[in-house]
């Protein structure tokens, strides 16, 4: 890298938000807050879904500000603004300090300081427990640091009623179990970019066989967690239909990855559960919101 070949653009600084991340955060945020009972004034609803998706932008910043040189050796990241040296590290750290100090300042200022202190918390978990401690010395790096992107449907929940109850957990308790399977299974088809970047990912340290099981596992695990919501009277018919359906999905592809013992299968079986994943979580939250709305129009 040059000095003085830094040409960001703002996309550039869109990038470091990591907006596709955003998205999940913000959907996920946005759930919370329409599921809790209530309900919040329109306008100030939208600010705290601002400063959730804001605050997720902080994070994310934070993170690759930090992990700028092994971003660098990763061919997935290899083109992010930093190591591509079109920003410079220092304008993204400052840029996730500010971002992130004004969100949890008018989340706690437009709704509550519980939501504010959640918010603050997911920042720093997400920024400092997991990037700056977790990511490099921890195989279990995606197991804890999980709970960072399992906050904002808490966060969402708590910025209406000012509490945490045991719906808003079981909304992160979903998102949370999540997270094991769908990084691990990214981590199975792309073991040597992070063996180059010498991050400790579960493939790379306990081998393929070990990452199936826990998938697996998880995968079963992640699916129960699905079912609470159904079981406890929280949602009703529509959503578990979907949970079950959905559910009996992942746990196929987890199963048949569990199976799989070639490598260019298992990088394929990897992928397929990765990006089912993907469109599982969204599911699986679209449901809780069909399932609401049904029930506030009598439908059921």
């Amino acid at each position: 890298m040059r000095a003085g070949a830094y040409e960001a653009r703002v996309e550039d600084y869109v990038a470091l938000l990591k907006p596709r991340v955003m998205s999940l955060v913000v959907f996920t945020a946005f759930v919370g807050l329409l599921l809790a009972p209530g309900g919040i004034n329109p306008f100030v609803g939208a600010v705290a879904i601002l400063c959730i998706a804001i605050g997720a932008g902080a994070s994310g910043a934070l993170n690759m500000w930090y992990d700028s040189d092994i971003d660098a050796v990763m061919s997935r990241t290899a083109n992010r603004p930093i190591p591509a040296g079109r920003i410079e590290r220092d304008h993204a750290l400052v840029l996730g300090l500010v971002l992130s100090s004004f969100s949890v300042c008018l989340l706690g200022l437009a709704t509550n300081w519980l939501a504010a202190g959640l918010l603050a918390f997911t920042v720093f978990f997400y920024a400092v427990v997991y990037t700056v401690w977790l990511k490099r010395s921890t195989p279990q790096n995606i197991v804890i640091g999980g709970a960072a992107g399992a906050f904002p449907p808490m966060i969402g929940w708590a910025a209406v009623t000012g509490t945490i109850s045991l719906e808003s957990v079981v909304l992160f308790l979903i998102i949370f179990l999540w997270t094991p399977p769908h990084f691990w299974a990214l981590a199975l088809y792309k073991q040597s970019d992070y063996g180059a970047a010498n991050i400790p990912m579960l493939p790379n340290v306990a081998g393929e066989r070990v990452t199936k099981i826990q998938i697996f596992v998880y995968s079963l695990l992640l699916v129960g967690s699905t079912l609470i919501p159904g079981l406890t009277g929280f949602m009703g018919t529509v959503y578990s239909v979907v949970a079950i359906a959905s559910g009996a999905g992942f746990i196929w592809l987890a199963w048949a990855l569990l199976r799989t013992s070639e490598t260019v299968a298992m990088k394929k079986a990897g992928r397929a559960l990765f990006t089912y994943s993907l469109s599982y979580l969204a599911l699986i939250f679209l449901a809780l919101l069909a399932d609401h709305a049904v029930r506030l129009l009598g439908w059921l």
